[in-house]
């Protein structure tokens, strides 16, 4: 029995999943075989596919692309100052959160 690798980097399975690819193990194997090593939860059937055949058609990079789209206004001094909140009063609601933050979405949280 092997033992499982917790939380994976996205770049990390798609990198095992273009080393296998390249090996000419087929989708479904490589899928059976990232289940085993990275859990039930690493990546389904369809996306060990849809690398496949993105590899196939030359992609080499295994990291996620930019795109565009609302940015994001979590930074470290954010963090820091709900952090500053939640400690001066364990009992910050999420509510208090959209309050004291008006720049966080509540669809984040709905």
């Amino acid at each position: 029995m092997f033992k499982t690798i917790a939380d994976p980097a996205d770049c990390e399975v798609r990198s095992v999943i273009r080393f296998l690819k390249a090996k000419k193990v087929k989708p479904a194997e490589i899928h059976r075989q990232l289940v085993e090593i990275y859990g039930g939860n690493v990546m389904t059937d369809g996306m060990v596919r849809k690398w496949v055949r993105q590899f196939n058609d030359g992609r080499t990079n295994v990291h996620d692309e930019a795109r565009s789209g609302r940015p994001s206004v979590v930074n470290d001094g954010l963090v820091a100052k709900v952090n500053e909140k939640i400690r001066e009063n364990i009992r910050f609601t999420i509510r208090m959160l959209f309050d004291e933050f008006p720049q966080i979405s509540k669809i984040c949280f709905s």
